[in-house]
């Protein structure tokens, strides 16, 4: 037993940490858009990092639960509530069998939520993962959102873990309005003058409605211009690649993009700055800074020690 969706909420999957060894068949690893929420939300729960969570968009689920569990909910605040009362994120929170938790409508402080449940989900593995690819109809629950009615099994639900009372962090709080993303630049940033790479640097760009798990497309008052023009033979694409097509405004490729592409790409976002960007909302101002890779690196590995510090302090792995 475990829960029973009573309202899917506007675009609810399941995603583990992602779909990986799997590019070269063209199929995109997929996995959360904030890796740090995810991996939060299961070390609360003393799940193991990379385990399948709910990842809620703008506005979440309502599922009733068929067994008591431990939950926790963290990334953007979608204010959620056990019965019609508020239930603290950032927090290891039991809910009993009969409860309905709600995930209501975004406060304005991120638009992704990740809801892990202690000792995982049933989900069957396809290619290595858990994670839902919607575009390929693959994971999750049979490779699409939740829909009403689906009923997920706890594996392994728990009541109790060892270090209640320090299962508690303060909640995150994200840009509003207006972020600065770092920038590594290439692999293509030769196909622009050094004035156009300085324009994109200079001034900012605004997140249009075409904004997904696939991509985010911006807006800029004056479109980059290329040396030649924006085709390029196809090559690899990653989560944070800044594509700049023939007409000029940036695409930036978010968890599920597809493996590879044709435009030119000027840069890349870091990754400890693609949370800010995956619990954005349309009609933010976008401004990009220019860092080397070893900032990027030494960034990176920073916050997965002080992600590792946090599970080896609650679950003594």
């Amino acid at each position: 037993m475990g829960i029973i969706v009573e309202n899917p909420g506007i675009q609810t999957t399941v995603q583990d940490e992602g779909r990986f060894g799997s590019q070269q068949y063209g199929v995109s690893p997929a996995g959360p858009m904030d890796l740090k929420s995810f991996w939060i939300a299961n070390i609360l729960v003393g799940n193991k990092k990379e385990e399948g969570v709910l990842e809620m968009t703008f506005q979440g689920p309502a599922l009733r639960f068929e067994k008591d569990n431990l939950i926790a909910i963290t990334g953007g605040n979608l204010q959620p509530m056990v019965n019609g009362e508020p239930v603290p994120m950032y927090q290891a929170v039991l809910v009993h069998a009969g409860d309905e938790l709600s995930i209501g409508i975004t406060n304005g402080n991120g638009s992704r939520a990740y809801l892990a449940f202690a000792g995982g989900l049933d989900i069957p593995l396809v290619m290595g993962s858990k994670s839902t690819l919607m575009r390929n109809k693959l994971g999750g629950i049979e490779g699409r959102k939740l829909e009403k009615g689906d009923r997920i099994k706890f594996l392994e639900p728990k009541t109790e873990l060892p270090n209640m009372k320090e299962r508690k962090l303060t909640p995150a709080v994200f840009p509003k309005r207006e972020l600065t993303l770092r920038v590594v630049t290439g692999p293509q940033d030769d196909a622009f003058s050094e004035e156009e790479l300085k324009k994109f640097f200079w001034y900012s760009a605004k997140i249009t409605n075409e904004f997904d798990r696939m991509g985010c497309r911006l807006e800029r008052e004056e479109p980059l211009h290329h040396l030649v023009d924006g085709n390029i033979l196809t090559d690899g694409v990653s989560f944070g690649s800044i594509q700049i097509p023939p007409n000029g405004q940036p695409i930036i490729m978010m968890a599920d993009r597809q493996t590879t592409g044709g435009y030119t790409k000027i840069g890349t976002v870091i990754s400890v700055d693609l949370p800010k960007l995956a619990q954005s909302m349309p009609g933010y101002k976008v401004r990009f800074v220019r860092v080397g890779i070893e900032l990027a690196q030494t960034l990176y590995l920073r916050q997965l020690q002080t992600i590792q510090n946090l599970d080896q302090r609650l679950n003594q792995r």
